[in-house]
């Protein structure tokens, strides 16, 4: 009898590891080509193998709960309640296999990360938004394929189960000794959930084998990915410790801004100008032929030429969530989480805003889509943003794309508003953020170029073309500054290997209020750096963001960090440092480590 059980426990178990496995060579079909080389046999034999122990600790949490019943079934009789439990549970896990199997496929083409707590928290906070980059097609392809694999694993489940069907043992002598097999059972389902008996306990990290990032992203359990995440969202202080903490702060000291700045560096005409801030969905500096990029955002590129161009500048992560809190609160990215999923946290940071209406600035907020999204509207309102104007303020007939409002009728907007103001109101601050380049890359635009992506960044950039030839109608326009720069790391070219040059991007200075024309700043700088060199620019202290540095300031070290949840790195003058996440416990303890500590030390006391 206790043979029965044994068999029916290490059926289960084995259809659920299969699981796992089979991924490995399907994600490899569908995205071979953004490996360093072509896999080959041996390449999808090590994927397999290396992700072997997660698929095996993924398959002992979903076999315990059939263990435990299966002994429970000796002592309470197999009756068809306890069958039919067992059903909806095969029915339930195959599903939840097959989703998240389904989700890492369908993802990784657009974030090149496996499945993390990144699209729970964006489908909880707008499902529409969270789907906009997907075509309809991919959709109904999608749920086809969670249909078909949760079918599949049903089937096995339920035919292990019949082949393995267990009878009742009749004394209780007999259901003593197969209940202790039963608990023998789990105790080797712990083992595999735990990774083996080394001190480490199974993590990420155990997948990765390889150079290459395409084949550790392979090897990685979709489903244990998700829970790792989800169980690392808020427990920031005990993450990545990579060092004694007085180690850490003598690293950072070296790293700080001393908030000393040069009069010679002055390049506004006005110590009180309206400012726009343009924050450009996925642009790069590959797309300006002046930064050795593609002549796409020609616009751009020309007004880069006539103003003040930050050439390396470094994006602090890979989506807008991100973004948002690196450009405005100059508060870097996190690898493993969203600051805008904690209000708590992001309430308590200072922001570009707030430090301009504390001054006499209004501020406004102005995108096309759902202001709701990643919990934006709590994070801008909490900035200190008086009017947002987001989807809902565009007529229906008007929100054609799948993100809401198209850039040139947010562009128009906020021109119209622009040009309705009096010469005597107080000067404005407003934000820009565009919407159209971005998944699907579906815009009312035609241009030269055949590749959607690239017609995508020309329309938006006609967009910003015209938004600043408009502007200059105004009679505002010689008291100006417009500041343009791209949310995250660039989504062209395809392909682009992890690290500096995906994160590089242009940060441009123009408008009427420029006293410099054809300045082009080459220090490396980062997103969080933005709102100290505005600021100083305005004489306005920014001693209270931690992060940011004057850029113009020649005493000022230059250094740019930067994270995804696959990696962290920092750019200096004469260095650069890309870490693995996954590789936590081997990382060394250098400045990229301690910039990373410090950000989580600092998160854990908001």
């Amino acid at each position: 009898m206790y043979r029965k059980v044994l068999a029916y426990i290490a059926a289960i178990f084995g259809v659920y590891t299969v699981a796992g496995v089979l991924q490995k060579p399907v994600f490899l079909w569908l995205y071979g080509s953004l490996a360093q080389a072509k896999p080959g046999f041996g390449d999808f034999a090590d994927v397999m193998l290396a992700g072997l122990p997660m698929d095996m600790a993924v398959a002992g949490y979903l076999t315990a709960i059939p263990a435990l019943a299966a002994i429970a079934c000796l002592w309470l009789g197999g009756g068809k309640a306890l069958k039919v439990l067992a059903y909806v549970y095969y029915a339930m896990s195959a599903l939840a296999l097959s989703a998240t199997a389904a989700l890492n496929l369908g993802l990784y083409g657009y974030w090149e990360f496996p499945l993390d707590m990144t699209p729970v928290f964006y489908f909880t906070s707008s499902p529409s938004a969270a789907m906009a980059s997907a075509g309809i097609g991919e959709a109904i392809g999608g749920i086809a394929a969670i249909a078909v694999f949760a079918a599949l694993i049903f089937a096995a489940l339920m035919w292990v189960t019949r082949l393995t069907r267990r009878g009742q043992a009749g004394t209780r002598g007999s259901r003593i000794k197969v209940s202790c097999a039963g608990i023998l059972a789990l105790g080797l389902l712990f083992l595999a959930i735990r990774g083996g008996v080394t001190v480490s306990t199974m993590n990420l990290s155990r997948a990765y084998f390889s150079e290459d990032r395409l084949l550790n992203h392979a090897a990685v359990n979709p489903v244990f990915s998700l829970l790792y995440s989800a169980a690392h969202q808020a427990d920031f202080g005990s993450q990545y410790r990579f060092m004694p903490d007085a180690e850490c702060e003598a690293i950072m000291d070296a790293l700080a801004d001393k908030g000393e700045c040069s009069p010679a560096d002055t390049l506004f005409s006005t110590s009180r100008p309206d400012i726009y801030l343009v924050i450009l969905e996925s642009f790069s500096s590959h797309l300006l032929p002046s930064l050795g990029g593609e002549a796409v955002a020609t616009g751009l590129d020309s007004v880069a030429a006539d103003g003040v161009l930050f050439s390396n500048m470094y994006a602090s992560s890979f989506r807008t969530d991100r973004a948002l809190p690196a450009i405005l609160s100059a508060f870097p990215a996190q690898p493993g989480t969203s600051l805008l999923k904690f209000t708590s946290k992001f309430e308590k940071l200072p922001s570009l805003p707030r430090s301009l209406k504390d001054a006499g600035w209004e501020a406004e907020y102005y995108y096309g889509g759902d202001a709701d999204f990643t919990n934006m509207r709590a994070y801008l309102k909490s900035c200190g943003f008086g009017q947002i104007v987001c989807d809902k303020d565009f007529p229906v007939a008007e929100r054609t794309s799948k993100w809401g409002a198209h850039d040139h009728l947010v562009f128009g907007r906020a021109l119209a508003d622009a040009l309705s103001i009096s010469p005597e109101a107080a000067p404005q601050f407003k934000v820009i953020q565009t919407s159209s380049s971005h998944e699907p890359f579906e815009v009312p635009f035609t241009s030269g170029h055949s590749d959607a992506r690239c017609n995508a960044f020309a329309y938006t950039d006609s967009c910003l073309t015209a938004f600043l030839n408009g502007l200059k109608a105004s009679g505002r326009y010689d008291r100006s500054i417009v500041a343009i720069v791209p949310d995250h790391y660039g989504a062209y070219p395809q392909n682009l290997p992890e690290g500096p040059e995906r994160h590089r991007i242009p940060f441009v200075l123009t408008g009427g209020a420029l006293a410099r024309h054809g300045l082009r700043v080459d220090s490396v700088a980062a997103q969080t750096d933005i709102v100290a060199t505005l600021l100083a620019q305005l004489g306005i202290d920014h001693s209270g963001f931690a992060f940011s540095k004057d850029v113009l300031s020649p005493s000022a070290p230059k250094h740019a960090f930067f994270s995804t949840p696959s990696y962290y790195g920092l750019v200096t003058e004469s260095s650069t440092a890309v870490h693995g996440t996954a590789d936590t416990d081997s990382a060394p303890a250098d400045s990229a480590a301690a910039y990373l500590q410090t950000i989580y030390t600092i998160l854990d006391t908001l």
